[in-house]
């Protein structure tokens, strides 16, 4: 199933108290890891480890040749962006349409046309027809034939989704979820942002769904999962989990490479289990802060010169007959 439009038509401390080795981490990886929130960070995805460093301008070219190499020799690239929260009012981002319009800018100069643009939900911020009608007028200004979507709680205020489904679930099965395959790589689309009750759900309908999906899959098929939620435990007393993920999980133990992409927490965070990798993708929109580090996930503000350090796109490229992705998150600023 195609869950997705043409671009160019217009009407269309839990887990923190843990020892961080019970997630795949060393104490230091972690560290490591909450210390890349805001930066632009390089990420290269080999036999199951991720290789990685903080990208800066001040750092010789050698020291991003893994991830452009892989990026301008893949047959694959696509571009992730995240939570744009079109509608948001408030002092973390007064003006989320400027820095999202900003972000599509970034896009349309990359220097490649992406094969397509994945949005991995809130969309909007409160879910209404003209917030809706909104970003996807938005999202007809990113060069590329084509953009998916999944969609995120703010998605599904009020209505179960039905709003978000409406506009951008012409092709979905259920809730909203499909999958696509292009480049010898199967994707993925998932739905964990409904029946909330405090953690991420997948549901019976949708689990059977995915079971059903990669059953013809032969084992060294490269899988990429989109949701919005994490499928792993990032921080369940936030609420970044998914509650029923390991089912999902279990199925794709017999694949050599799978790559799970994530927004929601609005940072950059990875995580290795075995042949999974997870990565969750920073925001056009407004920080959140890290795990443990506030009372709540609630928006955060800061001066405004740092903005957008903390806001950004990523960018995925693969080469097909390869078992990795160089993956690439870079600031907005």
């Amino acid at each position: 199933m195609t869950g997705y439009y043409d671009s160019h038509d217009s009407a269309s401390a839990d887990d923190a108290e843990r020892p961080a080795a019970e997630h795949g981490m060393s104490r230091r990886q972690l560290m490591r890891h909450a210390g890349w929130f805001g930066g632009a960070v390089v990420l290269t995805v080999a036999s199951g480890e991720v290789i990685s460093h903080i990208a800066d301008s001040r750092e010789p070219d050698s020291m991003t040749a893994a991830g452009a190499t892989a990026a301008a020799n893949s047959s694959l690239r696509f571009v992730q962006v995240s939570d744009s929260h079109i509608g948001f009012q408030g002092p973390a981002n007064t003006d989320v349409v400027g820095s999202f319009t900003e972000a599509i800018n970034q896009v349309n100069s990359l220097g490649f046309r992406p094969d397509f643009v994945m949005h991995s939900g809130d969309l909007t911020h409160l879910s209404t027809a003209g917030q809706f009608d909104q970003v996807k007028q938005m999202l007809t200004g990113m060069q590329t034939d084509r953009v998916f979507t999944v969609p995120g709680e703010h998605d599904s205020i009020g209505d179960a989704g039905r709003a978000y489904r409406k506009t951008f679930g012409m092709g979905t099965l259920g809730d909203g979820w499909y999958s696509f395959d292009t480049h010898g790589v199967h994707f993925i689309a998932l739905v964990n942002t409904l029946s909330l009750e405090k953690l991420g759900h997948l549901g019976n309908d949708q689990i059977d769904f995915v079971r059903k999906d990669i059953a013809g899959l032969s084992s060294d098929t490269p899988i990429v999962v989109f949701s919005h939620i994490p499928l792993f435990a990032m921080y369940p007393k936030w609420g970044w989990s998914t509650d029923d993920a390991l089912k999902v999980i279990a199925l794709l133990r017999r694949f050599s490479s799978v790559t799970c992409l994530n927004g929601h927490v609005h940072q950059l965070f990875t995580k290795t289990d075995g042949n999974i990798t997870f990565h969750s993708a920073t925001t056009t929109a407004y920080p959140l802060p890290k795990p443990g580090r506030a009372p709540a996930p609630t928006p955060q503000v800061v001066p405004a010169r740092q903005l957008k350090d903390a806001l950004g796109i990523r960018t995925v490229g693969y080469r097909q007959g390869d078992r990795e992705l160089a993956i690439k998150d870079q600031r907005l600023a």
